[in-house]
C-alpha cells in the first residue's frame, strides 16, 4: 500500500524512508520510535516514543496523579505533532482544563480524537475516529480511559 509525503504530497511506496521528489524523511524508525516530519513547534523531526499503558496507569496511581499530568501533556504534544496541526500545547491545555474546572478537557478529548483520526489517514495507520467516544468518556469523568485509548493510537506511530 502506498502512502504520501507529508512535505510535498508525492505518492511514495510502502517501506520507503525518504520521498523520491523532495527527499524528506517520511517516517523511518530509529530505536523503537518513529520520526514524523512536520512543522509543529518549528521542528522538522518529532520522535513518538512507545509507552507502556499499564505502567503509565501504575505511575499515575503511585504518584497521586502527578505522572497523569505529565502523561496528559505528552499526549497533547504528540497528538499535535503527528497530526501536523497547530493547537494548544500540552502545558497550556492542562492549565486551561484546570482553570475551566474540566470544561476545556471535554473539548480537548474531542479535538484529540479528530486529530488522531486525521493523522491515521495521513500516515496510513488503522486509527478510527473516536472523537465522540472520547467526549463522552471525558464528560462522565473517565479521562484516564481516554489517556489509555489515545496512547494506544499514538503507540501505532512508534511501530
Amino acid at each position: 500500500m502506498n502512502h504520501f509525503c507529508p512535505n510535498c504530497g508525492n505518492e511514495i511506496p510502502e517501506g520507503t524512508n525518504f520521498c523520491t521528489r523532495c527527499g524528506a524523511n517520511v517516517g523511518g524508525s530509529q530505536n523503537g520510535t518513529v520520526i514524523i516530519n512536520n512543522n509543529y513547534n518549528g521542528s522538522s523531526n518529532i520522535r513518538v516514543p512507545e509507552r507502556n499503558i499499564a505502567m503509565c496507569i501504575i505511575f499515575s496511581i503511585l504518584t497521586c496523579g502527578i505522572y497523569g499530568i505529565y502523561w496528559f501533556i505528552c499526549i497533547t504534544d504528540e497528538v499535535n505533532a503527528v497530526s501536523n496541526e497547530g493547537g494548544t500545547s500540552g502545558g497550556a491545555s492542562f492549565l486551561l482544563t484546570l482553570i475551566t474546572c474540566g470544561l476545556y478537557g471535554i473539548y480537548w478529548a474531542y479535538r484529540n480524537g479528530q486529530k488522531l483520526a486525521n493523522a491515521g489517514r495521513m500516515y496510513n495507520k488503522p486509527i478510527s475516529d473516536s472523537a465522540i467516544l472520547y467526549l463522552i468518556l471525558q464528560f462522565v469523568g473517565l479521562g484516564l480511559i481516554n489517556y489509555c485509548l489515545m496512547q494506544n493510537d499514538l503507540n501505532r506511530f512508534s511501530k
